[in-house]
């Protein structure tokens, strides 16, 4: 049994093993960035890392760290942080490992929003921009077609699906009436990628987490009451309702900033709170756990897709895409028995 730790109004029971899981996620974060920094066409050594981040280093090495490798690590360890959350919220609101954004229709609607402002060749603010509003909109749909008295899980996830079809259908509509160049960066972008990502792409997301994680921690406790049922929560004082309204508008804002940073990169949210929920144990989902693990994930497979094939370099969607499929098999074969 535990100790729980007061902080003013609010208590909380932390859980050793996740504490210690989530030390080793942070630990295996900041190894796989060292080695994608520091590794590669061009060897830098670990010490120089800080010496050209603060413009102190030789004019190579600060090409190399400031300008092409280190906003690329964070902006997938921020990426896939927010990723893990979103799917983290949305798997503890339906109560089903499906029920991330890549299912139910809020990834679709951001890539959806991409698609349109690349085929009507927007810049880079105007395609994250449709990225996020495509998110948002995608996520009304979805909670104004499933709610009748509430939004149950079940009834979510189905609706979700539907959505994320019809929004699949018009991706490859737009593509085949869009100009041929257009189709082609558009399909590119549709594929997930962290390749040529700046400072200007990692810093937004990090923005958005430092500002919806405190969110998502404040619902973290209700949601774990909410996964007992809605008259069960609401039986020891939870206003489910505004509840799972804030936890919604968190993690569509993850999804939709995270794909704009990143494009659709599927399955992250997906797998990583299910991994972290085997890692701490937990009987629930562990919001913290779950984004440390996407950071991990999305950080290891884009290491992986610039080496594995050297010279050539895979989008990071491609590969989680195809490691996620296994996953997904896997996972509904074990629902089977």
């Amino acid at each position: 049994m535990t100790t729980p730790v007061r902080i003013g109004p609010y208590s909380m029971r932390p859980s050793p093993r996740a504490f210690v899981v989530s030390l080793v996620l942070v630990a295996a974060a900041v190894g796989a960035a060292l080695v994608a920094v520091t590794t590669g066409e061009f060897t830098v050594p670990v010490g120089d890392i800080v010496t050209a981040l603060f413009g102190q280093g030789t004019p190579v090495a600060e090409l190399i760290v400031s300008e092409l490798r280190a906003p690329r690590v964070v902006t997938g360890l921020a990426v896939g942080a927010a990723f893990g959350l979103s799917g983290a919220i949305f798997q503890s609101l339906t109560r089903n490992p499906l029920g991330s954004p890549d299912f139910i229709g809020f990834t679709a609607g951001a890539a959806t929003g991409g698609v349109l402002a690349v085929v009507m060749g927007g810049t880079a603010v105007q395609i994250a921009a449709g990225s996020m509003l495509g998110c948002v909109i995608s996520a009304i749909l979805v909670y104004a077609l499933a709610f009748r008295r509430g939004v149950q899980g079940y009834r979510l996830v189905l609706v979700g699906i539907g959505v994320n079809a019809v929004l699949l259908a018009a991706d490859s509509y737009l593509l085949t009436k869009a100009d041929i160049n257009d189709a082609a960066n558009a399909g590119a972008w549709l594929n997930g990628s962290l390749s040529g990502r700046g400072w200007d792409h990692a810093i937004p997301v990090a923005i958005a987490l430092a500002v919806l994680v405190p969110v998502c921690c404040y619902v973290s406790r209700p949601l774990r009451m909410m996964e007992m049922g809605d008259d069960a929560a609401r039986a020891v004082g939870i206003r489910v309702e505004p509840v799972r309204a804030a936890a919604i508008v968190a993690g569509v804002l993850l999804c939709g900033v995270a794909t704009a940073a990143a494009g659709p990169v599927m399955f992250v949210a997906m797998a990583a709170p299910q991994l972290a929920r085997r890692l701490t144990r937990s009987p629930g989902v562990t919001l913290i756990a779950s984004a440390l693990t996407g950071a991990v994930l999305l950080t290891a497979a884009d290491l992986a897709a610039q080496r594995l094939l050297a010279p050539t370099q895979l989008p990071v969607g491609v590969l989680t895409a195809a490691i996620g499929g296994i996953y997904l098999a896997l996972l509904l074969r074990k629902d089977r028995r």
